[in-house]
């Protein structure tokens, strides 16, 4: 069986995409975000203990005040001349998301990352850390045994294996809400819905949908959100929007977008993109430079000295140009398979579609990530 070519296989990957309709009907859930129901970032700093001799060194200055800070609250006081040992300490970073609508007394998953040099946090337990919002407010407390799924073993002669990232662990269930983040979605007169790709036209979309079935209660002054008059009784108005959150809604025609991810070698293209009249030539030059050492020895009882002389050797290797061409308005599948007969790899096609996009050539948006 004939190979498949790289390229042809990272653009093989989307093909399920061109057959999607650019105007399909998607769940209005999907499409937009109730203001005021959302979710939340929390982080605090804390300590876990309780670690078979992995934790932070003795250079990590910041372990040894923390657990100095830790035992006064406990009056215990620890000589200012001794430093604070951390062997079986590792001060990590406590991170956090709450939930839309969450009360006191319910609790969240939280994940711990190591902040010093601790070798691994496999069978260690955070010690009750405050996570905190961005407004600096305590909304949550953390504590509990961590699952680490990392390993890291070390033997005698300085040998050692890491599987996976044995630094970071969660802990299920492991904060507690202290207090709850206020919102004004049941006293608000409207509710608001952001769209998360904003669109004129599916705005509109949205607005005329909603009046359509609830009568002229719907708004919009911009292409991001669309508000919406609600009953005032709570209970009616979380009916009402999830009413509104089950209705299928046409989405409006976005710009073609080709998308390069520079880290993965990766190319995206969107239906929609064509490329006017243009001609590519694509060629590779190779330069391969060795290098080489070669000791000059002179003759047995002679007077002269061993040396070592270095040697270059310069390689230039000319690779075979390629040009096509495309005629205007010619569609993705044309374009793709102009590409593949070249041979070209992900990289090759970047730097097409970049020297196209660069020359005018592209009916579309091109973005680097």
């Amino acid at each position: 069986m004939k190979p498949i070519p790289r390229c042809l296989y990272t653009l093989s990957l989307l093909l399920p995409l061109w057959a999607s309709n650019t105007w399909a009907a998607q769940s209005l859930r999907d499409l937009v975000q109730v203001e005021g129901v959302r979710e939340n970032q929390l982080v605090g700093f804390g300590l876990v203990v309780g670690l078979a001799g992995s934790g932070d060194s003795i250079q990590v200055k910041s372990a040894g005040q923390a657990v100095s800070n830790m035992l006064k609250q406990f009056d215990v006081k620890l000589p200012q001349s001794s430093d604070a040992k951390t062997k079986n300490v590792a001060t990590v970073m406590v991170s956090a998301v709450f939930p839309p609508g969450y009360r006191k007394g319910q609790t969240i998953d939280v994940t711990v990352s190591s902040l010093g040099d601790a070798k691994s946090l496999r069978g260690g337990a955070l010690l009750l850390s405050p996570l905190r919002a961005a407004n600096g407010e305590v909304y949550a407390l953390a504590q509990g045994n961590l699952v680490v799924g990392g390993l890291s073993a070390t033997g005698a002669s300085g040998s050692s294996v890491t599987v996976n990232t044995p630094t970071a662990g969660r802990i299920p269930n492991g904060a507690t809400i202290e207090r709850e983040i206020e919102t004004d979605f049941d006293s608000a007169p409207n509710v608001r819905l952001s769209l998360r790709r904003p669109n004129f036209q599916t705005a509109t979309n949205i607005v005329e949908l909603i009046n359509k079935r609830f009568g002229a209660v719907a708004t919009t002054r911009d292409a991001t959100s669309v508000e919406v008059q609600a009953p005032s009784n709570p209970t009616e108005r979380v009916a009402f929007v999830a009413r509104l959150q089950a209705l299928n809604v046409d989405v409006g025609p976005e710009t073609p977008k080709v998308i390069f991810n520079s880290k993965t070698g990766t190319v995206v293209i969107a239906q929609g993109v064509t490329v006017r009249p243009a001609a590519v030539s694509h060629g590779a030059l190779k330069v391969v430079i060795s290098e080489q050492s070669r000791v000059s020895q002179p003759a047995p009882f002679g007077r002269g000295e061993t040396k070592v002389t270095p040697q270059s050797q310069v390689q230039v290797e000319q690779g075979n140009g390629r040009m096509f061409y495309w005629p205007g308005g010619a569609r993705l599948q044309t374009l793709i398979d102009a590409i593949n007969s070249t041979g070209a790899t992900p990289d090759d096609i970047m730097a097409i579609l970049q020297a196209l996009d660069q020359a005018g050539a592209i009916d579309g948006e091109l973005i680097v990530i």
